[in-house]
């Protein structure tokens, strides 16, 4: 017998070899029915595999995102089943599951000789897809030494299984089968291809064979599965909802931006309304950080190559900056980081423990080189702006800066209706000291317990991330979810311990000895490129009323009413109102469908009684019209909502 502990500590006892399924059926029918697979002292596993020593167990379902990572992974293999039925001789690559945002699901990378896909392939795809789901084929592992899985792939003739089993070690190989598909696979797989109840294959694409274009152009094609057709049908919804904000499209209709071939690829062009939107971030960050006790610098946009190699950025960085220019026998990169030309300002003048913490900030331009295959939109740029700051402070002070910082973090969230958010708490690897990582492994241990503590006193919900760490220190990415659920890295919260003794900076202490400061850089709006794209997304493009770039339009009925609309438009402008006048021979029904489609906040509806009584007829975006009103009246409402920077 082997004892079987679950997570609510119960132990039970089985037959040596039961399996998580057997578990599972012994509690109850219907659970046994949802499990997709089992962690099993830490590691994810088939079901139906036997146990045979005394083990944790957690039962993994379509709720735990393994179990989730399982089933998409298992409908990838059954996805290439159906390939090698409908097109014999395909060879396969690797087939992973997904699940990033919005993005959820599997691919699987195949060579399908001289053959292009289509998409009527798809369709005929999909449909064997479900022909081999209610089949009801049980996902099965079996063991196999090294030769024997050579000479499979070798009488197969797949290269490209053969280029993994390479690396692969006797004993610690294994194929997986359903039906008439083998693979060889790690696993896990879910106990039978009939939890699969809902298919959708979405697109094809070309990958290059280990992501390097040197190599042959495999056909990727992309899937989805889901255990009832509700939630495909869900899925399906919520990605046509994306498209509608997708921040390019949005950012084209709504003349945010525009990207320019003369200009050069992820070096965004700001058009005047996408400029307004930038001003009024700048606005707010600039109110924030002053309460806060920032003082603000400007800094140069190139450096000489000297302070790169003292910051270390050079070469830890060297992959994602610019090449260097030429001058004066100087050599000078366009600026990718503010943090260097900070130092530098810290140092310019002699600091005591008075002085501290000492807070400057700057919406700094940074360049970095971006691969071009990675460039996207907004959201993957060569040209940044950031809220950039960096807080010079002692051991003491630390926890308090820091947590002020991810409170500046939290206020931003409410102001932009952020519901859901995580901080991920990134640290390094011991195993890349002096490589990735500064080494200083005392220095690690003590600013990665530092963080962590605040985050814990603090009570802010965050995970830990191993490996992911900046190179001179701890570091806190902030992720955020959109209002359908996409998930963003907005920004960044980074101890740095190394700096200041790199940049020799110090500072006076109560004792009249020389200190190094700590560093804390952080950036709680990101860049301006990535956040408005954030914005423009969550918010489809209906900005607030204080974010958008006209926040009233007046609609005159006929010209006879434009002497008003222009004295209405005069009132406005004086009380600092963005608003602009639809002077065009149009009727008002078509005046009122442009502006809803423009996502301006309101509209003043103005004909002859409106004129007489010196009022409005005042339309909200999406919700119509919300009565007459005195031109002062409405004035004052709007002046608040875009004061308080309210979210209508």
């Amino acid at each position: 017998m082997i004892k079987i502990t679950l997570p609510d500590g119960a132990v039970r006892e089985y037959q040596q070899g039961s399996s998580a399924l057997d578990v599972a059926k012994s509690i109850s029918e219907g659970l046994a029915k949802k499990v997709l697979a089992a962690n099993v002292n830490g590691e994810v596993w088939d079901a139906t595999r036997p146990i045979n020593n005394d083990a944790t167990l957690k039962l993994l379902t379509w709720d735990d995102t393994d179990g989730k990572s399982t089933f998409w992974h298992s409908s990838a293999h059954l996805m290439a089943e159906a390939v090698e039925d409908k097109f014999p001789g395909a060879k396969f690559w690797v087939g992973p599951p997904i699940d990033n945002g919005l993005q959820k699901g599997f691919y699987y990378d195949i060579d399908l000789g001289d053959r292009k896909l289509s998409e009527e392939d798809l369709a005929e795809l999909e449909k064997k897809m479900n022909e081999l789901a209610k089949q009801n084929n049980a996902y099965k592992r079996t063991e196999k030494s090294k030769a024997d899985a050579v000479a499979y792939f070798t009488d197969k003739g797949d290269e490209y299984k053969l280029d993994l089993l390479q690396n692969l070690q006797d004993g610690n190989i294994t194929f997986y089968t359903q039906g008439n598909f083998t693979d060889l696979c790690r696993g896990p797989h879910i106990p039978s291809t009939g939890a699969i109840k809902a298919i959708k294959l979405m697109s094809i694409a070309g990958a290059y064979w280990k992501g390097d274009e040197k190599n042959k152009q495999l056909t990727r094609i992309y899937g989805v599965t889901f255990p009832n057709q509700k939630e495909l049908d869900e899925y399906l919804a919520l990605l046509e909802e994306a498209k509608k904000r997708d921040h390019r499209k949005l950012g084209k209709e709504l003349g945010i931006f525009t990207m320019d071939d003369d200009v050069g690829p992820g070096l965004p062009l700001w058009l005047p309304n996408g400029t307004l939107i930038i001003e009024e971030l700048e606005k707010l960050a600039k109110e924030t950080e002053t309460a806060a006790g920032y003082k603000r610098v400007v800094t140069p946009h190139i450096a000489k190559e000297s302070m790169y190699l003292t910051s270390g950025h050079l070469p830890y960085y060297a992959d994602s900056m610019f090449p260097p220019m030429e001058m004066d026998g100087e050599k000078y990169y366009l600026k990718a980081m503010n943090c260097p030309h900070h130092h530098k300002i810290f140092d310019a003048e002699q600091k005591s423990y008075k002085d501290l913490p000492f807070r400057i900030a700057e919406y700094g331009t940074c360049y970095r080189y971006e691969q071009s295959g990675e460039l996207f939109g907004l959201m993957r740029v060569r040209c940044l702006h950031m809220n950039d700051a960096h807080i010079y402070c002692n051991r003491e002070q630390f926890a308090q800066e820091f947590k002020a910082v991810n409170e500046m973090y939290i206020k931003y969230f409410k102001i932009f209706g952020v519901d859901k958010y995580v901080m991920r708490l990134s640290l390094h690897d011991p195993a890349k000291l002096g490589q990735k990582y500064v080494n200083e492994p005392e220095l690690w241990k003590e600013t990665e317990d530092m963080v962590r503590q605040v985050l814990i006193d603090t009570g802010t919900p965050f995970i830990e991330v191993q490996d992911e760490a900046a190179f001179y220190g701890p570091k806190i990415d902030v992720q955020i979810w959109s209002a359908i659920g996409k998930e963003f890295t907005l920004a960044t919260n980074q101890v740095d311990f190394n700096s200041g003794l790199k940049f020799k900076l110090s500072f006076t202490n109560q004792n009249n000895q020389p200190e190094v400061p700590l560093i804390i850089h952080r950036a709680p709006l990101g860049t301006h490129e990535r956040f408005i794209g954030f914005l423009l997304e969550h918010f489809a493009g209906k900005f607030p009323t204080w974010l958008a770039p006209v926040q009233v339009k007046i609609l005159p009925i006929s010209d006879k009413f434009m002497d008003y609309a222009n004295a209405v438009l005069e009132k406005l402008k004086n009380a600092g109102i963005r608003a602009a006048i639809d002077d065009r021979n149009e009727k008002i029904g078509k005046k009122i469908r442009d502006t809803e489609l423009s996502k301006t906040p309101y509209m003043l509806v103005i004909g002859e009684k409106e004129m007489n009584e010196g009022k409005a007829a005042v339309r909200r975006q999406g919700k119509g019209d919300i009565g007459v009103k005195d031109v002062a009246e409405f004035i004052s409402e709007i002046s608040t909502e875009i004061k308080e920077r309210s979210i209508v």
